[in-house]
């Protein structure tokens, strides 16, 4: 690409930060950067036309994790790991509130409820049983005890007759969200180019030489908040792609199901949006295949998906689908966020675990700490 003189003095000449991925991570780093240096040129670089991550592609979940999500952590982290992480979570999720605005989000604490299918009796059981203990170890997270156990209100069929409700959860528009960021990063001055691929980043000393499909540039200091597309840039992380596949009906008559909601561990998720429901999931059921980053979707979770909303959410419903698309999450063994210098000025935060509106804002303000 010939670029102009004014195009390499304005864009790429000069450059305080860049930051690489323009999700929520690297959205909020950018404003925080901007908010510690006023006068610093900040430069965001997104691969696609628009975040090719999770950012724009999310089911808009304000989530904390379930009793089951909860209980399946303890078993690879400690009770106070596991503290810790739904108090980042609600940390960031308060962050994005204080720096939007409930109604620039579209945000609704509607709850968040946690269904058992009928085959699940075992896990079903084993919640019930453990929802005084997660209550007790996470009244100091919330104030009060999280989850209420409620009868099923919403004619799911093929369910066990009860669900685990957490009071605080939430749900917003993830298009709003990631409009609201950007007008505000736009406001403060914040340089944002896409379609813009990094292909090499290298720290040389007195600054970091960036190449892209376009054109090479300088940086005294690069953040790299790629999430799911990191292990280009950190191969020796344990850091793996996880591909999210969702789906979005038409508009359903007299739709009555509000909140969002949990099935089997977290690995399906299904909620109302606008007279419709939006339903995502079930990588479970191709670990290996969904280890990608392919923007695609699959028949087997398809399928999968369509015969869960016919069957289980909305049984004896005609309903049709309007949409289908897929997310990239970054996941690995241990659910906290890797936020940290790689080099002398090269820094990373990345690997969400799939609670990125939970923790985007919360690890860009802590990358931009830790670059400042």
């Amino acid at each position: 690409m010939n670029l102009s003189y004014w195009e390499y003095n304005s864009w790429l000449t000069d450059i305080d930060f860049t930051i690489v991925g323009s999700g929520i991570v690297g959205l909020s780093s950018a404003l925080f950067l901007k908010e510690k240096y006023p006068t610093a040129k900040v430069l965001v670089l997104e691969k696609g036309i628009l975040p090719q991550g999770a950012s724009t592609k999310n089911a808009g979940f304000a989530c904390f994790g379930s009793v089951s999500e909860i209980l399946s952590d303890l078993k690879n982290h400690t009770e106070q790991e596991v503290v810790d992480l739904v108090n980042q979570r609600r940390q960031g999720i308060k962050l994005l509130r204080e720096i939007l605005g409930d109604k620039e989000l579209g945000y609704q604490q509607l709850g968040g409820h946690e269904v058992f299918l009928e085959k699940d009796t075992e896990l079903y059981d084993e919640c019930l049983e453990k929802v005084p203990y997660i209550n007790s170890l996470l009244e100091p997270v919330f104030g009060s005890h999280p989850f209420k156990v409620h009868d099923n209100k919403y004619g799911f069929d093929k369910v066990e007759n009860s669900y685990i409700s957490h009071q605080f959860e939430g749900q917003l528009d993830t298009g709003q969200m990631m409009l609201g960021l950007l007008k505000n990063c736009v406001s403060k001055g914040v340089l944002l180019l896409n379609d813009v691929e990094v292909q090499n980043i290298e720290d040389t000393g007195p600054y970091v030489s960036i190449i892209t499909q376009h054109f090479d540039v300088r940086s005294k200091k690069v953040l790299l908040a790629t999430n799911g597309f990191a292990r280009q840039f950190l191969k020796e992380e344990m850091i793996q792609p996880a591909r999210a596949q969702v789906l979005i009906t038409e508009p359903v008559p007299d739709l009555d199901i509000k909140g969002t909601f949990h099935l089997d561990e977290g690995y399906y998720y299904f909620r109302n949006v606008d007279n419709r429901i939006l339903l995502g999931g079930g990588r479970n059921l191709d670990f290996k295949g969904e280890q990608t980053t392919e923007l695609k979707e699959t028949k087997l979770i398809q399928d999968a998906l369509e015969g869960l909303l016919k069957e289980v959410i909305l049984p004896r419903r005609e309903v049709n689908i309007a949409h289908r698309w897929s997310g990239i999450m970054g996941v690995g063994p241990q659910k906290k966020p890797i936020i940290k210098p790689i080099s002398d000025h090269i820094f990373c935060g990345v690997r969400l675990g799939g609670m990125g509106i939970a923790l985007g804002t919360l690890v860009g303000k802590k990358l931009a700490e830790i670059a400042s």
